[in-house]
């Protein structure tokens, strides 16, 4: 396994494999302007590589919602990105697009000093993704409209597509980057203004998209980013009679909470995507080797921190003690370490508590009778690194197979039938993601049209498009990102009747 590294000082960046931008932006950013929080209360963010503070950030809290959702509410209500011409949003969303790619190189180590992702990934994937759902929200942007309605009365029926109002986005910290953007890309798109918080523990990149939104000429009050913790700034949000809408992801407990807020206050829609536990089956007839690549990408990926996880690999009995054996030996070999390194595959959990929480369920794991094959424990003595681990001999109502880690843990699994697969597959609470692994396309619709999630990878792991719906059903949540139902969400139909006198038709 690689060293670790251990350098993040802004000034010699000891040992670290690039040189660390300096922060530029760490207030709030309302109505157009960086502004100090009216608590002048602010919050450390750490780097995980390291355990060290990178710099503080203005915290905001209900007073500060308060003056961000006036400012978006009067964007709205009277300025002019929702009267604009689709055509002139798209052409500031394109505008912005290119901003993003010029600075990619700062905003990807931003995400990395900030939540331990893979420079390499978010210089390859994650901000190019930002930019690309940009484009095509932009392209959009001037092809909303209703319809005309054929009538059996002496009537002109029509309907209009219309911005649903004032927008609260609360985003979690995996995916800083690509979670900004899929809530907001299709909101500004649509004509709305909006009050996005990022994670406590990730609020760098957020705020540095902020700072190119201006650049690009989006109107001061249609974006405004307000880092802050969840019980009180997105508590806020929810909560708030003058949001007209809400779009979380994060998890189940937090948007049970969100929903709950949503209700009690305006009745606000919501649109909620949670926790995961999602299962792989592996079929007698996969290429073990692939099969192999697979499960571990899908569980290792993002150093586990991602919804989507193939957190439960069950195989089928014929293979399960050839995988076994070669998913154990590939995970020793497992690069862990410091995240600019380009040979690295897995960096440090996003925070300390993430960190903790991931290893009590290691422990609890042990105490529950499962085998622990490899890992388990923490990588080295500095930063939020833990050992790819994974665990057989799992029984159904063990507490790792069911709850959602969040973290570098996969447990193994066998079973008999295809019968048998589907039935364990769907035995959890949670219905956002799924894999299946075979080569009999019988196989392969059967499974993908009895496992209740909200998408299923066959023979792929992480294969999202923008123009493809993405959301979970059970307690993943309701709503869909991505593709034009994301658009759809963030309009209102209005139908508007008209009389007809003395027409020769209807």
């Amino acid at each position: 396994m690689a060293n670790l590294s251990n350098g993040n000082d802004d000034s010699n960046n000891n040992g670290s494999f690039l040189k660390i931008p300096k922060i530029k932006f760490t207030k709030l950013f309302i109505n157009g302007e960086f502004v100090d929080s009216v608590s002048g209360k602010r919050f450390e963010t750490v780097d995980p590589r390291t355990e060290e503070v990178i710099t503080e950030i203005a915290e905001a809290t209900k007073e500060d919602i308060d003056i961000a959702v006036k400012a978006a509410r009067q964007a709205f209500d009277s300025g002019p990105w929702p009267r604009m011409p689709g055509a002139e949003r798209a052409k500031i969303m394109l505008k912005w697009a290119e901003l993003i790619e010029e600075n990619i190189e700062e905003i990807a180590a931003l995400d990395t000093i900030d939540g331990g992702k893979l420079y390499s990934w978010c210089k390859a994937v994650d901000v190019p993704e930002a930019s690309n759902l940009l484009r095509y929200y932009a392209g959009a942007a001037d092809k909303i409209h209703g319809e005309v309605f054929k009538t059996s009365r002496n009537l002109h029926l029509y309907s209009l597509m219309e911005p649903v109002g004032v927008v609260g986005h609360i985003i979690p910290w995996n995916f800083p980057t690509v979670m900004f953007f899929t809530k907001a890309s299709p909101a500004l798109a649509a004509g709305c203004t909006m009050i996005l918080k990022p994670a406590e523990h990730t609020p760098l990149s957020a705020l540095f998209y902020a700072h190119l939104a201006k650049l690009a000429g989006i109107p001061d009050g249609v974006l405004n980013v307000v880092p802050g913790f969840g019980s009180t700034a997105g508590a806020a949000i929810a909560s708030h009679m003058d949001v007209d809408a809400v779009s979380f992801t994060g998890s189940t407990e937090t948007g049970r909470k969100v929903m709950m807020a949503a209700t009690m206050s305006n009745l606000k829609p919501v649109s909620l995507e949670l926790g995961g536990k999602s299962p792989v089956l592996i079929f007698d007839d996969a290429d073990v080797d692939k099969a192999v690549d697979l499960a571990l990408f899908g569980i290792l990926h993002n150093k586990g921190e991602i919804c989507v996880a193939f957190s439960r690999v069950y195989v089928q009995e014929g293979i399960y003690d050839e995988f076994e054996k070669k998913v154990v030996e590939k995970a020793k070999t497992w690069v862990v370490g410091d995240p600019f390194d380009p040979k690295v595959q897995q960096g440090p959990q996003t925070s300390k508590a993430q960190f903790e929480k991931i290893l009590s369920y290691i422990e609890l794991g042990k105490k529950e009778g499962a085998t622990l094959l490899s890992g388990g424990k923490r990588f080295g003595n500095k930063g939020y690194y833990i050992e790819p681990t994974i665990f057989s001999n799992v029984k159904e109502d063990m507490l790792i197979l069911q709850d959602e880690i969040f973290g570098p843990v996969m447990v193994l699994s066998k079973f008999k039938s295809i019968e048998e697969g589907i039935e364990k597959a769907n035995s959890s609470k949670y219905g956002l993601a799924s894999g299946i692994v075979t080569k009999n396309m019988d196989i392969a619709n059967t499974v993908s049209r009895s496992i209740r999630a909200g998408i299923v990878w066959i023979n792929c792991f992480f294969a999202f498009d923008v123009d493809c719906p993405f959301g979970g059903c059970k307690m993943s949540g309701f709503g869909r990102d991505y593709g034009l139902e994301a658009l759809h969400k963030y309009l209102q139909v209005k139908s508007v009747a008209t009389p007809i006198y003395n027409s020769p038709w209807l």
